[in-house]
C-alpha cells in the first residue's frame, strides 16, 4: 500500500443538485447532503463524532441538533478554498489518533441567490494594506486580484487566450455530462468563451467560477471496507508572502508548489503517475498555473498539455471531470475530493477515467495558500 499502512479512508460523500436559486436554506441544503453522505458511508448520522465546518458560512450547530450529532472533536480550517483539503489532513490525524470515529466535513451554501461575494466579508490577510493600497484604486475583487498572477505569466512566459478558453471549455465538456452540474445542458463553444464580456483583463465571464446553491458533505473514517478511497498523504504551505501576491520573489511562487512536492516525496510517486487532477478552478489561469506548480508540466509548458484535449476525457491528464467550480459548481474545493472518490470507486458512469487508481485534489487559498492531496483506490 503507497505512502504506509494508513486507515484514514473517505467512507462516504454526499452533495444536492447545484443551481442558481435553490427554494430551500443554505442549513437545508446542508443537512441533506450530510445525510446522503452517511448513507453513503453506511453510518447513521447520530455515529458522526467528529465535525470540520466551512469558515464563514453556516456553523455545525444546525446540523448538531437536526440530526442529533454529540461531537467530540471540533475544529475549524481557515484556510479560504484550502480548507476542504486541508481538512482531509486534518480529519485523517483525528481518525488515526482516536480523537474521532467518523469526521464530518461539509457545506452549505447559498453563493447565487443569497449574500454575493462582494457582500461577504473578507478574510484575506493583510487587511490594512488590502483597504488603505489597493481597495483605493478599485482592486478589491478576487478576480482584479489574480489577474495579476496572469498577467506576469503573461509577460514571463506568453499565453494564448484560447490556452484559457480551453480550460473553460474543458470544464464545460464534463459538467454537461454531469447531471448536478449548475451548468448542466449549457453547451460553451470557443466563439462564446471568446465574445465573454472583459471582468479584469484578461479575465472575461467565462474565466471566473460560478456562484452557487448547494451543498456538499465527506465523511472520513477509520475504517478501510472495499468501497472507500483512501487518503494516502495530504500536505499544507503558504507562498512566499502570505499577505500579498504581488510582491512575492519567485513571483508564481504558491504554497502548492512546496505542498505538492511534500506529498510526492512523502509517497514516492509523481504527478506521471496520477490518473486524473481536481484542481481548483476559480479562474481558469489557476488551472494552468497549478498543473505547472504541482509538477504536471514544467513552467512555461503547461499550454502544451491543455492543447488538443490533454485535459479532457481521455486525455493525458482529465483534470475536473466533474465541471469543477468553472461549470458544476463553487462549493470551496469540497466537490472536487467528492468527485475524486467516485471516479476513484468507478462511479461516474459516461464521465468515469477508465481503471483510474491514484487521483490528486488541489487547494486554493487567500493568496496563493495551497494544499495537495493524493487519493486512492482500494487496490492501491
Amino acid at each position: 500500500m503507497l505512502g504506509g499502512n494508513t486507515k484514514a479512508s473517505i467512507t462516504g460523500v454526499g452533495n444536492t443538485r447545484y443551481s442558481k436559486k435553490a427554494d430551500r436554506s443554505a442549513e437545508r441544503l446542508a443537512i441533506d447532503a450530510v445525510l446522503a453522505a452517511a448513507a453513503d458511508a453506511e453510518i447513521d448520522p447520530e455515529q458522526i463524532d467528529g465535525i470540520i465546518p466551512y469558515p464563514g458560512h453556516i456553523g455545525d450547530d444546525v446540523i448538531q441538533a437536526e440530526l442529533g450529532i454529540n461531537p467530540r472533536f471540533r475544529v475549524t480550517v481557515d484556510m479560504g478554498g484550502c480548507s476542504a483539503v486541508s481538512a482531509l489532513r486534518v480529519a485523517s490525524m483525528a481518525v488515526m489518533s482516536g480523537a474521532a470515529k467518523h469526521v464530518l466535513l461539509f457545506r452549505g451554501l447559498k453563493g447565487s441567490s443569497g449574500a454575493r461575494k462582494a457582500e461577504r466579508p473578507s478574510f484575506l490577510p493583510g487587511q490594512s494594506f488590502r483597504r488603505q493600497l489597493e481597495h483605493v484604486y478599485g482592486m478589491n475583487t478576487p478576480a482584479q486580484r489574480y489577474a495579476v498572477l496572469c498577467q506576469r505569466y503573461k509577460h514571463e512566459y506568453g499565453l494564448d487566450r484560447r490556452t484559457l478558453g480551453e480550460i473553460a471549455l474543458a470544464a464545460r465538456a464534463h459538467a454537461n455530462l454531469n447531471p448536478d452540474a449548475q451548468m448542466y445542458g449549457r453547451e460553451l463553444t470557443m466563439e462564446d468563451y471568446l465574445a465573454g464580456r472583459l471582468i479584469a483583463d484578461p479575465y472575461t465571464l467565462f474565466d471566473c467560477c460560478l456562484e452557487t446553491d448547494g451543498a456538499s458533505a465527506v465523511v472520513v473514517s477509520a475504517r478501510t471496507d472495499s468501497r472507500d478511497v483512501q487518503i494516502l498523504s495530504v500536505a499544507e504551505a503558504q507562498g512566499a508572502s502570505p499577505d500579498d501576491t504581488s510582491n512575492r520573489e519567485p513571483f508564481l511562487d504558491i504554497g502548492l508548489t512546496q505542498a505538492a512536492n511534500d506529498v510526492w516525496n512523502d509517497l514516492g510517486v509523481g504527478p506521471q503517475d496520477m490518473d486524473a487532477a481536481m484542481i481548483y478552478d476559480c479562474f481558469t489561469f489557476e488551472v494552468l498555473h497549478q498543473i505547472e506548480e504541482a509538477g504536471f508540466a514544467g513552467h512555461g509548458e503547461a499550454a502544451a498539455l491543455i492543447a488538443d484535449g490533454g485535459i479532457r476525457l481521455g486525455g493525458k491528464l482529465p483534470i475536473n471531470t466533474h465541471g469543477g467550480m468553472l461549470s458544476e459548481a463553487h462549493q470551496a474545493g469540497l466537490n472536487h475530493i467528492i468527485e475524486a472518490v467516485r471516479q476513484l470507486r468507478g462511479e461516474c458512469g459516461t464521465r468515469q477515467v477508465q481503471d483510474a487508481r491514484l487521483i490528486a485534489v488541489t487547494g486554493w487559498g487567500q493568496l496563493g495558500d495551497g494544499s495537495f492531496a493524493v487519493l486512492g483506490a482500494r487496490n492501491v
